[in-house]
Order: structure tokens, then C-alpha cells, then sequence
């Protein structure tokens, strides 16, 4: 009979992995059994985990700062499933990512490296779940530890069933990355946080799914849980590899592991330790036998966990460190892509690993070009996917071929060219317009499809209000008018400025 049964399970598998292989979207495979699979009453058990939440005095969902990553638990809800709307609830209800990467350790299939899902977008009952494909893409080009593996994705729970929290909380207009991890191996979990380092910043959200303690007894679940969530805690990967060791040294009676998704995690630590800034927060802990449907001689243990960023309010890119050679690089990579569109049509490769960490940071920059002090180009972009010598690049070629303002500049006007680079801090949106520097912020507002910048040396030397900045980029960068800004969203930043001598 298990031959049977495996046999069937086979086709199904292969039966669902051929269809995803024809760039369909993925559907969800434990809709019906995770979680219901009826959108109404999905919406009802969702209300009732998160009101279960709040109503817990022993659990605060007041972040001092941006949330930055969250460790959830991916079992079926009715046993896990406080326990993750504990940890998705943490995050503010509006606030805003350009992408969250859910990452979760393969339960399925083991394949070196991690899968990255490039092949449509992800359904639930709630609805379409946008995939930032183009980035997963660009993940699989730029390393060799990511790659498309369709079978990693096909059956694979773990991810799913963050979705619907996701949704319920956030809202439907999300974009995800999602990604499997099918390696058992340390070193290559840290190459693969190296990989997702220029997309580790304020402007993403990472989640972690995963249960922790699998089929120990009740009262030693709580003990073995605690002792993993401690080592996470610490935020330090060898403390977290030597707790885990401890663990299996104990040789508590029915451990499977202590923590299903570990690589996951360690992913996350390789990547919190190289912003000493950020801190961990312990939310809440419960294991299946504390729902009335779990057996308290073998249980899972569940922990959710916040990653925050207590200085985002007030960072800016002053915090940012941009050696001067540093400096040089980006200017050389604007002047060079600019002189080989001009002379060879064509753009030169650029080595990843002759450059510094600090270039390959997601950060936005502005590309100004300026002939005898008069303005001869300039355009930027806030909030890139690329690390900021690509945006460098790419800016330069727009500014110097594309703004609109000016013609195509010429050979001759190269020489003559000076380049200045703003990198820029991450957006802050505001509420009082007296917040606003002048000089030291930019600022930026949106109304609708409209929206219209001026970096901060624009107020520079000028005799400007506050009011006469905002009424400037709105009429005249917005086309909102003189007072348009008034009912719009404002936005605030800060930029790191350096020129060519």
C-alpha cells in the first residue's frame, strides 16, 4: 500500500511541476489542508489569530523602529498559526516595502545552493501575489549560489503559508521574492546572505519561516526551544551553530532538530551582523501541544522573532561611509560609461569583486552633469534594486543621453563635462513640514501619478521658506501647482554629495 501511495505522489509532483514549468503562476498546494481553502472563511480564521494577538497582554506590537526582517512559523494554523500572525502583526499595518523576501529551508528536495522563484507570481485564496521576477533573475545572473529549481517551489509549504498573513495584514499590493534553500551547508549559507546583501536595507522586509523543535514532549520542547531562540538572540551565527550542536548532544528523547528551517536563519544572522545598529526582539512562543488539537507527547515548537532597525527614523546617509576612493570609483564608472556610449556604443564590465562592500549597498543616487557651473543633465532614482555602482552607471547614461530638459551630449561636450554623484539616504515620509531642513534635506512629493524632487543643495545659497521649496517642486517639478503640495505625500531624505575636481 505505500508503495501505492508513493507511487501517486510522484505523479502529482510531476504532474504540478510540469505545469509550473510552463510559466504559469503557483498555485497553492496546501490550501485545504494548512489553512482553509475557501477565501471566506480563510479571511475569518485570520481575523480571529491576529484578535487573539492583540488581546495577549504579555505581547507588545509597538516596534521602536523599522522592522526589517520577522522569523515566522509555517505549520497548519490551527497550531501555529498565533504564532505567526503574532510575528507578521509586529510590522505597522501601512507600512511599505519595495519587496519582501520570504526565504524557507527546503522540505522536499535537497539541491545545492538556493532556488529563487522566477517563473510567475504565487496564488492564494486571497488573491495574486506579484513576483519581483526581474530581481530574481538578476539573483540567479549575479551568483552561482541561486538558481531556478522548480521543484524546490512546486510542493514547498514553508512559503505558502506566509502568504495569506501577509496579505490579510499588508494588503494585496505586496511584491515578493520568493526563495528555498536546499543546502545543509554553513559556508554556503553565508555566500548565499553575500548574494542578498545589496537588498538587505530599510526599504525591504525579510521573512524567515520557520517551526523550531520537531516531535519532542511538551515540557522538553519549551526547554530546547529556548535555548535555539537565545542563540538566534545573540546574533551571532557561531553561537547559534554551537547551540544547535548542544541541542543534538543532548540526545533528547524524540528531537528531530531544533530548528527545521536553521539555514534559513542562518542566512538572516550572516546578514544582521554587518549592520551592528539593528537588534532582535522575542515576540512569542508557543508549541502545537498548547492548541486543543496537538498531542503533548510530541510536539513543534514555534517562535516568533523581529529583526528592527531603531535608528531608520533617524538615519542618514551621513551614517553612510563613502571612502574617497570609494568616491573616485563611482565617479570613474559615470565618466566611463558616458565616454563608451559615446565612443564605442557599447558598456564596459564592471568586477564586483574589485569593489567594496559600501558600493554594492542598495541606495539611491542622482547623477548630475554640469558644463561651466550651468546645469547639462541630472536624474536619479530613489529606490533601486541594483547596488549603487549600477545606479551610478545607469544614471550617468540617462543623465547625460535621456533628460529631457537638454539634447544628447556631444563628444565635444564631454571634456568640458563635470560629474557630481548624490547618494541617498532611504525615504522618510513626514507629517509636519517643519521637520524639513533646508539644505540638509531633500524632499520629495508625490500626488497620484505625479511626483517631483529637488535634492538638498537645490535650498543651498537660496533665500528660501520652507513653503517656497515645497511650492517649487511642486509647480515646478510636480506640475501640481504652487500649492499643490499641500494635500500630497511628502517625503524626506538626505544625500552624500562629491564631485569631480
Amino acid at each position: 500500500m505505500k508503495t501505492i501511495y508513493g507511487f501517486l505522489i510522484m505523479i502529482f509532483m510531476t504532474m504540478n511541476i510540469s505545469g509550473q514549468q510552463r510559466g504559469h503562476d503557483r498555485e497553492p498546494v496546501v490550501a485545504g489542508s494548512f489553512y482553509p481553502a475557501r477565501e471566506t472563511e480563510l479571511i475569518r480564521q485570520l481575523d480571529q489569530l491576529f484578535e487573539n494577538v492583540s488581546s495577549m497582554r504579555s505581547v507588545t506590537l509597538e516596534p521602536a523602529g523599522r522592522v526589517r526582517a520577522i522569523i515566522s512559523p509555517h505549520a497548519g494554523y490551527i497550531y501555529s498559526g498565533t504564532v505567526a500572525a503574532s510575528a507578521v502583526g509586529y510590522i505597522p499595518s501601512n507600512t511599505k516595502y519595495d519587496n519582501i523576501f520570504i526565504i524557507g529551508s527546503s522540505h522536499r528536495v535537497s539541491f545545492p545552493g538556493a532556488s529563487v522563484y522566477t517563473d510567475g507570481d504565487y496564488k492564494t485564496p486571497l488573491g495574486t501575489v506579484r513576483v519581483n521576477t526581474e530581481l530574481a533573475k538578476q539573483l540567479t545572473r549575479n551568483s552561482k549560489v541561486f538558481s531556478y529549481f522548480n521543484a524546490a517551489h512546486s510542493s514547498e509549504h514553508s512559503l505558502e503559508v506566509q502568504l495569506p498573513f501577509l496579505q490579510h495584514h499588508l494588503g494585496n499590493d505586496i511584491t515578493i521574492v520568493p526563495i528555498v534553500l536546499g543546502t545543509q551547508n554553513s559556508k554556503v549559507c553565508e555566500d548565499i546572505a553575500n548574494g542578498l546583501k545589496p537588498y538587505f536595507n530599510g526599504n525591504n522586509l525579510f521573512v524567515i519561516s520557520s517551526d523550531f523543535s520537531h516531535y519532542p514532549s511538551f515540557e522538553d520542547a519549551i526547554e530546547v526551544d529556548k535555548a535555539t531562540v537565545q542563540g538566534l538572540l545573540s546574533g551571532d551565527p557561531e553561537i547559534f551553530l554551537n547551540t544547535l550542536r548542544k541541542n543534538s548532544e543532548m540526545h533528547v528523547e524524540g528531537l528531530a532538530t531544533s530548528m527545521c528551517g536553521w539555514t534559513s536563519g542562518l542566512v538572516l544572522l550572516h546578514l544582521a551582523k554587518t549592520e551592528p545598529g539593528l537588534e532582535f526582539k522575542h515576540i512569542l512562543y508557543q508549541n502545537s501541544g498548547h492548541s486543543i488539537y496537538g498531542d503533548k507527547s510530541s510536539v513543534v515548537g514555534y517562535h516568533s522573532v523581529a529583526l528592527i532597525d531603531n535608528d531608520y527614523t533617524t538615519n542618514s546617509v551621513a551614517d553612510f561611509s563613502i571612502s574617497h576612493e570609494d568616491q573616485g570609483k563611482l565617479l570613474d564608472i559615470a565618466r566611463e560609461a558616458i565616454s563608451s556610449y559615446l565612443v564605442r556604443d557599447n558598456q564596459p564590465s564592471i568586477n564586483e569583486s574589485n569593489l567594496s562592500p559600501a558600493l554594492k549597498e542598495t541606495l539611491g543616487a542622482f547623477v548630475t552633469l554640469t558644463i561651466d557651473g550651468e546645469l547639462r543633465g541630472c536624474i536619479g532614482r530613489f529606490m533601486p534594486s541594483e547596488p549603487l555602482y549600477e545606479t551610478v552607471r545607469l544614471m550617468a547614461l540617462e543623465a547625460a543621453f535621456n533628460d529631457a530638459r537638454f539634447n544628447p551630449l556631444s563628444k565635444d561636450e564631454l571634456e568640458k563635462t563635470k560629474i557630481e554623484i548624490s547618494v541617498l539616504s532611504p525615504l522618510r515620509k513626514i507629517d509636519d513640514i517643519n521637520k524639513i531642513m533646508l539644505g540638509k534635506h531633500g524632499v520629495y512629493i508625490k500626488k497620484g501619478i505625479r511626483s517631483g524632487t529637488f535634492l538638498p543643495q537645490v535650498a543651498h545659497n537660496r533665500d528660501w521658506t520652507i513653503t517656497d521649496f515645497l511650492g517649487h517642486i511642486s509647480r515646478d517639478k510636480a506640475g501640481l501647482g504652487w500649492t499643490g503640495w499641500q494635500d500630497a505625500e511628502i517625503y524626506v531624505y538626505e544625500a552624500f554629495v562629491f564631485e569631480e575636481e
